[in-house]
């Protein structure tokens, strides 16, 4: 599998993370705990409030990451097209404010604006649900999955292999939301996430 980057990209995820970082480990297959965090509108967001979804798309990205404003486009057409068929998009925030101003609540509630997002971006002011959920880079994707009562990590990695050029992107997300949708198992559960790295505060 070949990955198609920009030269600027390439430059930024030389200085900030390549591929997965391994100082988390994978979720794949397991379940992720409820959490309640602050949407840019101000209200607060938990996973018990999708309880009719069957599943959720789940984002870690940021507001400064090169990589990662290629795709905002994307996120609100996954969430325009997978929303009504119960699989709605939330993208979280984890980045670390005290090495990254630009990663302000503030910021995000103006950048939210500006690009006219349509889903809820979530600030994880604490880092917790990063680190529950194992995200490494900005974009990493994930999907949960409701099983149980639980929801369970299905897919874990990359939106797609492209962030240049989408309309020449293998787009892993879609596929594999596609593919639970149809009651199958995702052929290629995890992919490489790509993206400014996230670094993550030591726990006191």
């Amino acid at each position: 599998m070949k990955m198609y980057l920009p030269i600027f990209s390439i430059l930024v995820l030389a200085l900030f993370g390549f591929k997965g970082d391994t100082q988390l480990a994978s979720k794949l297959g397991k379940p992720v705990q409820d959490f309640r965090l602050q949407n840019i509108d101000g209200r607060f967001v938990a996973l018990k409030d999708y309880q009719h979804a069957k599943g959720i798309m789940v984002v870690f990205t940021c507001n400064h990451c090169p990589f990662a404003k290629l795709y905002t486009n994307r996120y609100n057409q996954l969430n325009s097209k997978y929303s009504k068929l119960g699989v709605p998009l939330i993208a979280i925030n984890a980045m670390d404010t005290l090495l990254y101003d630009e990663e302000s609540f503030a910021l995000m509630q103006q950048k939210a604006k500006t690009e006219k997002f349509n889903f809820p971006y979530l600030y994880d002011a604490t880092q917790a649900v990063g680190k529950d959920f194992g995200a490494n880079h900005t974009p990493h994707a994930y999907i949960i999955w409701q099983e149980n009562k639980q929801w369970i990590v299905k897919y874990s990695g990359g939106i797609d292999d492209n962030g240049d050029h989408p309309e020449k992107a293998k787009p892993f997300i879609a596929n594999a939301v596609n593919t639970l949708l149809q009651g199958k198992k995702i052929a290629n559960p995890e992919t490489q996430s790509f993206g400014c790295k996230i670094f993550y505060r030591k726990s006191k």
